[in-house]
């Protein structure tokens, strides 16, 4: 900026101005498999691929209320069902083939029986796959996409945040199977719920589950489990 530059005379036209984009990274946990929810575009550019859920922002709305209206127009998935993260920003120059686009991405957990989603005018379809398979994908989406499973699985590892992968009451087995599949590696039982233990994270409930042998108890994460666990690496 011109150190003589004041209100009064600051040029904004002086000043390329990129464009502001938002993308929805929704991971959820089913088919014994972790899927992440995409639409399939249909404009240019990229046309017929399949892509984040997301769009351009309002110059007077701010980031996060940007995001929630993309999901909201593009999958009919609203506020109140999920809970945004803002994961990074993606700004190569190259990235989008319209004009110079940076792109703030979000990412959020949902049990998967949350959610019913639908594809609306910017998209003509839209549909689960798996992280570890995932079709090809426009833009940088793929990158993206990657960079959240890492994000995903720090977190894993250093929160309670799986709770939002089971439903309200699970057992320890489908709880320690959702935690195999984001780590993408298996866990030694009598360790992992050791671990659990010191956590403090998890409250039995009344009630047992029938898994074809003897009943397993049920638990719930603690009402405060949301918070980061104060400890080090959980898991593995």
């Amino acid at each position: 900026m011109n150190i003589s530059e004041t209100a009064e005379n600051y040029d904004v036209s002086q000043y390329e101005r990129p464009s502001v984009t938002v993308d929805v990274v929704i991971f959820s946990l089913f088919d014994e498999d972790l899927r992440v929810l995409l639409v399939k575009r249909r404009s240019w550019p990229s046309k017929g691929m399949w892509a984040i859920p997301g769009g351009f922002v309002h110059i007077d709305e701010t980031l996060e209320d940007a995001a929630y209206r993309e999901l909201a127009e593009e999958t009919h998935v609203t506020r109140d069902q999920v809970y945004l993260e803002q994961l990074y920003t993606f700004g190569n120059p190259g990235r989008d083939p319209r004009t110079r686009v940076i792109t703030v991405a979000y990412f959020t957990i949902v049990s998967a029986d949350q959610l019913a989603p639908q594809a609306d005018d910017d998209a003509t379809d839209v549909g689960w796959f798996s992280v570890y398979a995932p079709p090809p994908l426009a833009f940088d989406h793929a990158q993206i996409i990657e960079y959240a499973l890492k994000r995903l699985r720090y977190k894993l590892e250093y929160s309670a945040v799986g709770f939002q992968f089971l439903p309200e009451k699970f057992t320890l087995r489908e709880l320690q199977t959702a935690y195999e599949i984001v780590l993408g590696t298996k866990l030694d039982k009598g360790n992992f719920r050791s671990k659990l233990r010191k956590a403090n994270v998890l409250e039995i409930v009344d009630g047992y589950r029938n898994t074809g042998g003897r009943p397993a108890r049920l638990y719930r994460f603690r009402e405060d489990a949301v918070a980061e666990v104060k400890t080090r690496r959980l898991f593995p």
